[in-house]
């Protein structure tokens, strides 16, 4: 059974809270439920996290080195300018996948950048709790070339 890191960055946990015409009115433990059940369907064993602290995500993106098969990453804010996030994700060369919940290319323009995407295998963005799902299934069916 593959096993996935699913990381959430900076304010994933006040979903339900902040820009509803963002990001809906599902709260965090529901995007947990939701990313549970369809892992479950995939035969996933999945570990979720969060954190608003830059570091603590470079820390579990460290500590699934030789524990994890996959990641599945929202960076969050993150994503725009952490370059540390995107060296943890090149140094432990686990295939990860950026999902975001909005589409940050329809957004404003300092969004539209992701620093963090190439360190990943794929971006999937304006999906919503879905873009989730996607990323757990390509990567239940990932095989490194």
């Amino acid at each position: 059974m593959k096993k996935i890191l699913v990381i959430n960055g900076p304010n994933i946990n006040l979903l339900g809270i902040r820009e509803k015409d963002i990001y809906g009115k599902c709260d965090f433990a529901s995007l947990c439920a939701y990313i549970k059940k369809e892992a479950a369907k995939l035969e996933l064993k999945v570990e979720i996290v969060q954190s608003n602290h830059e570091g603590e995500i470079v820390d579990a993106i460290q500590k699934a080195y030789g524990v994890y098969d996959g990641i599945v990453i929202n960076p969050a804010a993150l994503t725009h300018y952490s370059i540390a996030v995107l060296d943890a994700l090149k140094a432990v060369n686990i295939p990860a996948i950026e999902v975001h919940l909005s589409n940050i290319h329809a957004r404003e323009e300092f969004r539209h950048k992701s620093v963090t995407a190439s360190g990943c295998i794929g971006q999937i963005c304006g999906l919503g709790f879905v873009g989730y799902a996607l990323a757990l299934k390509a990567l239940a069916g990932y095989k490194a070339e």
